[in-house]
C-alpha cells in the first residue's frame, strides 16, 4: 500500500507508525518463515501494512545480517512505503528469569555514518563468550564456531550458528565496558531491554527479592524499554508507584516504552499483539528514537491510531498568499501541534503572524501603526491570505480588506500580536482588555469536562466559588448567632444577683402571705388549722403540677402543629429550594422525590401517644368535682387524716380545704380573703419556680459563654478557612496562565500574576471602634487602640500563607 510522506518533514513532527524490534528470514533462533521465498513474503507483508510501517528495526541475535541484506533490497526499490531503516541486534544476557530464559537487551544502532556497518561489527566483536577454554567473539564465524564446539555432531553452518546463537551469552558488565571504551557507540547506541516476565526484566523477581538490585541496574542502564503493556508504560512516566522525581532519583528518569511485532514469521510481520502499534512523533530518522528518550511522554503512543490532537476543524493546516511577488514563498504548511515562528530580527516573523490572522478573519481588533498589514499596506492591494484547514475547508480575507472582517465571518482564529502584549505590559497594571484576554485563555485552558457546562470564564468561576462562598456564608451566619447569644448569655450572668435577690423577696412575700392567711383562722381551733394549713399548701402544689402538665400538653399540641407546618410548608420550600440551586444536576422529578424530608422517626405515633398521655395526666390531677351533698356532716373529712395530701385530686383538695374553712369559723369574707390570698399565694410560688429556673440558667451561664466562644472561634476560623479554600481555588483556576507567563520569556516576561488576599486592616479597625465606647475602661480604650491590638495579634495571621 503506497502513501506519499516524507522523511523529514518541512511540516515538522508528524506522527509515524514504527516497528521497532521485527525478525526477518534467516534469523538466527526460532526462524518461521517458510515458502518457495521466504524473503519475497516478508517484503510484500511488509509492504501491505496498514497503516503502513514507516520506520523498521531489523532484529537479528547477535548481528546485522538481516538489516544488510533488508538493505539490499532497499536499494533495489523494495519497502518504498518505509522511509527509515536501522539495526537492531538482540544479545542474551547471562541473566537467567523466573521462567528460565536468558533476559534480552537490544542495541538500536543509529544508520546515519556511511561506515556504520562495519563500525557495528567492530562494536560486537569486542563481546567475548568463553567455553571450554576456548573464547569466542559475537560474529558469525565464532557463533558457528561455538555451535559445533557445544555440539560437535552439527554439520551445517546455519544449524551451528543457530546453536552458537543459542549458547552465547553476555554478562552486563562486559557489555558496559564495551560502551565505555568506544566514543562511537556512545554517540550512536540506544539500549533497549525487554519488559515481560519470560525474557525481560519483569521476570528477574522471587519470594526473597534476591535479583532486585541487578533488575534496577539493568533498567538504570538502559535507555528504552520494550513493553506494549499500558501500565509499563504508565510506571516509566511516572504515573504510578515512583513519581518522576524518584524515576531520576532512581533510574536516571522517565523512560520510553517501544514496542515491536517481534516478527518470526510472515503472519507476524507488523502484527503486534491486542493491535498495540507503535508511533513516534518526529521524523524518519534515528534522532526521533533519542527525542523519544528525552521526551517519553509526548513523542512515543502505543495504540490501534495515533493521538488526533485538535479538531479538524480548529486545525490549520497551510497558510497562503496569493498575488504577493514580494513573497519568496507563497504557502507554508503548518503543523497540528504547538507552532514557533523563529527567526532574526526583521526576517518577517511578524509579519506571518499577521498574516495568518488575517486568513482566520481575527486581524482587525489587533491592527495598529506598527503591525505589518498597517506599514505594508500600499503594497498589498490585490494579495489574499488564505487558511486551508485539516477539515477541508478554507478561510480567506483581502489584506487590504481587513476591517470589513466583522461583515463577512466571525473570527476562527484568537490572535494576541507581540505589539498588542507589549501595549498591554507597558501599562501601569492590568487594565479590562488584558483581564478579559487572560480570562478567555484560562477558559479556553480548561478542558471542556472541567468547565462544568459554563459558556464563560466568569460562570466558571462563579461555578467554582460557590461552594466555598456558601461555607462562608454558613460560618458567617454561625458567628453572628454565637455572638448573639453570647451576648444574652454575659447579660444573663451578669443579672444573677439581682435575680438572687429577687428570688428572696419573692420567698419572703409568699412566707408573709401564708402568714396572714393563717391570721384569719379563729382561735381555738389550732388542730384544724394545721389541717388546713397543710390542705392548703398541698393545694398551692397541686394548682402548680396542674399547671405544668397542662403546659407540657400545650407544647405537644403545638409540636404537632409544627411537624404539620413543616410537611406542609417548610420541607416542600426547602426541597423547592434546592431544585432550584442545583437544577443543572439532571435528577428527574421521581430522583427528586427522594430528597423529600421528613422525620426519621414515627413522629405522629410519639405525639398521638405523648398528648394522650398528657391528657389522662391533667384529668387525673385535677380530678371530678364531686356533687354537693347538703346532708353530709360537715365535720366528717372528705380525705382521711392518714391519706398522702400529695396524692388526692385538686378538685377533692379545694373541696376539702373549702370544709375545713367552715369548720375553723372563717365568716364569709374572710373566707373570700383566704381564697384571694391562697390564690396569690399559687401565683408567687409558681413565679418562684420561674426566679428559681432563672437563677440555675444564670448559673450556667458561664459554661455556656466558654462554649460560646468557642463556637465563635470555630465560626471565625470557618470563615477564613472559606475564604482560603476560595483562594486556593482560584489559584488553581488560574494556575495555567500562571505557570504560562512565569515560563515564557521575551516581552511575555514582563507580565507577573499571582492570587493575593487582600487585607484592609484600617478600614476593620474603623468599623469596629464605630461600634465601641471608646471612653470606657477597657483594651480598646480610645481611638487607635483596637487597630493597634489587630496589627500585633490579627495581621499576621490573616495575611498567612496556607
Amino acid at each position: 500500500m503506497q502513501h506519499a510522506f516524507e522523511v523529514e518533514s518541512g511540516r515538522g513532527s508528524l506522527w509515524h507508525r514504527w516497528d521497532p524490534h521485527l525478525h526477518v528470514p534467516g534469523t538466527a533462533l526460532n526462524d518461521q518463515y517458510s515458502g518457495k521465498d521466504p524473503w519475497e513474503s516478508f517484503l510484500a507483508a511488509a509492504e501491505a501494512t496498514n497503516p503502513p510501517l514507516r520506520a523498521l528495526g531489523i532484529t537479528d541475535y547477535f548481528g546485522i545480517e538481516g538489516y544488510e541484506r533488508t538493505i539490499e533490497y532497499k536499494k533495489r526499490g523494495r519497502l518504498a512505503n518505509v522511509g527509515f531503516i536501522f539495526p537492531n541486534v538482540e544479545l542474551r544476557l547471562s541473566i537467567e528469569t523466573s521462567r528460565a530464559s536468558a533476559v534480552n537487551i537490544h542495541l538500536l544502532f543509529c544508520p546515519d555514518d556511511a561506515d556504520h556497518v562495519e563500525r557495528v561489527h567492530r562494536f560486537l566483536r569486542e563481546l567475548q563468550f568463553s567455553y571450554e577454554k576456548e573464547v569466542f567473539r559475537c560474529e558469525r564465524v565464532d557463533l558457528i564456531r561455538l555451535g559445533r564446539a557445544y555440539n560437535p555432531k552439527i554439520v551445517d553452518d546455519g544449524a551451528a550458528r543457530t546453536e552458537g546463537a543459542n549458547q552465547f551469552k553476555v554478562t552486563l558488565e562486559d557489555l558496559k565496558k564495551a560502551f565505555q571504551n568506544s566514543v562511537w557507540a556512545q554517540k550512536n547506541v540506544l539500549f533497549a531491554v525487554a519488559g515481560g516476565e519470560k525474557d525481560g526484566t519483569s521476570g528477574l523477581r522471587d519470594e526473597t527479592a534476591s535479583f532486585a538490585a541487578m533488575r534496577k541496574e539493568l533498567e538504570r542502564f538502559v535507555h528504552i524499554i520494550f513493553s506494549g503493556n499500558p501500565k509499563q508504560t504508565s510506571f516509566w512516566l511516572g504515573n504510578e508507584a515512583l513519581s518522576v522525581d524518584e524515576l531520576h532519583r532512581q533510574y536516571g528518569g522517565p523512560k520510553p516504552c517501544l514496542h515491536g511485532s517481534d516478527a518470526h514469521s510472515t503472519g507476524k510481520v507488523g502484527a503486534p499483539d491486542i493491535k498495540r502499534l507503535c508511533w513516534i512523533k518526529g521524523d524518519l530518522t534515528f534522532e526521533s528514537l533519542r527525542q523519544v528518550c528525552i521526551e517519553p511522554g509526548e513523542r512515543v503512543f502505543i495504540g490501534e491510531e495515533p493521538p488526533k490532537g485538535a479538531l479538524r476543524g480548529n486545525t490549520i493546516d497551510s497558510i497562503a498568499v496569493s498575488n504577493a511577488p514580494w513573497l519568496s514563498k507563497s504557502s507554508v504548511d503548518l503543523n497540528a501541534g504547538l507552532v514557533a515562528i523563529i527567526g532574526a530580527r526583521g526576517s518577517g516573523k511578524t509579519a506571518l503572524a499577521d498574516l495568518i490572522a488575517a486568513g482566520g478573519l481575527a486581524l482587525s481588533p489587533r491592527l495598529n501603526e506598527k503591525s505589518f498589514i498597517s506599514r505594508a499596506k500600499a503594497y498589498l492591494e490585490p494579495s489574499e491570505a488564505r487558511l486551508h484547514w485539516t477539515s477541508g475547508d478554507d478561510t480567506w480575507n483581502g489584506l487590504t480588506a481587513t476591517d470589513m472582517e466583522e461583515l463577512l465571518d466571525h473570527p476562527h482564529v484568537q490572535y494576541m500580536s507581540q505589539q498588542f502584549v507589549d501595549q498591554l505590559c507597558s501599562a501601569d497594571g492590568p487594565n479590562d482588555e488584558l483581564v478579559d484576554e487572560i480570562e478567555r485563555v484560562i477558559f479556553n485552558a480548561h478542558p471542556y469536562p472541567e468547565r462544568l457546562g459554563a459558556d464563560t470564564f466568569q460562570e466558571l468561576l462563579n461555578t467554582r466559588l460557590e461552594a466555598s462562598h456558601e461555607k462562608r456564608s454558613r460560618h458567617q451566619q454561625a458567628l453572628v448567632k454565637a455572638s448573639t447569644d453570647l451576648t444574652e448569655e454575659r447579660v444573663r450572668k451578669d443579672g444573677l444577683k439581682a435575680l438572687d435577690k429577687d428570688r428572696d423577696e419573692r420567698r419572703r412575700g409568699i412566707d408573709k402571705d401564708k402568714k396572714d392567711r393563717g391570721s384569719l383562722i379563729a382561735k381555738g381551733n389550732e388542730v384544724r388549722a394545721r389541717r388546713l394549713e397543710a390542705v392548703s399548701n398541698s393545694v398551692d402544689l397541686k394548682r402548680q403540677t396542674v399547671d405544668r402538665a397542662k403546659r407540657k400538653l400545650r407544647a405537644l399540641q403545638l409540636l404537632q402543629t409544627d411537624v404539620a407546618d413543616f410537611r406542609s410548608r417548610e420541607a416542600p420550600a426547602m426541597l423547592e429550594d434546592l431544585q432550584l440551586r442545583r437544577e443543572e444536576s439532571g435528577l428527574t422529578q421521581s430522583d427528586w422525590d427522594a430528597f423529600k424530608l421528613d422525620f426519621v422517626g414515627d413522629v405522629d405515633n410519639v405525639l398521638t401517644s405523648r398528648i394522650a398521655e398528657a391528657r389522662r395526666s391533667v384529668t387525673s390531677l385535677e380530678g371530678l368535682r364531686p356533687p354537693a351533698d347538703p346532708t353530709a356532716d360537715p365535720a366528717t373529712p372528705l380525705i382521711p387524716d392518714d391519706a398522702t395530701l400529695g396524692d388526692q385530686t385538686l378538685a377533692l383538695l379545694e373541696r376539702e380545704m373549702a370544709r375545713l374553712q367552715k369548720l375553723v369559723g372563717i365568716d364569709a369574707q374572710n373566707a373570700k380573703r383566704y381564697s384571694a390570698l391562697s390564690e396569690k399565694i399559687t401565683k408567687a410560688e409558681s413565679a418562684f419556680t420561674k426566679v428559681l429556673q432563672q437563677i440555675e440558667r444564670a448559673q450556667g451561664a458561664e459554661a455556656k459563654i466558654r462554649e460560646l466562644i468557642e463556637a465563635r472561634r470555630s465560626a471565625y476560623t470557618g470563615v477564613f478557612e472559606a475564604i482560603v479554600e476560595e483562594e486556593v481555588e482560584l489559584a488553581q483556576l488560574y494556575a495555567p496562565i500562571k505557570t504560562r507567563i512565569e515560563q515564557a520569556g521575551g516581552s511575555l516576561s514582563k507580565l507577573s500574576f499571582s492570587v493575593r488576599r487582600t487585607v484592609n486592616v484600617d478600614k476593620w479597625a474603623t468599623e469596629g471602634e464605630n461600634l465601641l465606647d471608646l471612653r470606657k475602661t477597657g483594651p480598646f480604650r480610645g481611638r487607635g487602640e483596637l487597630l493597634k491590638r489587630a496589627r500585633e495579634k490579627l495581621l499576621s495571621t490573616w495575611c498567612e500563607r496556607r
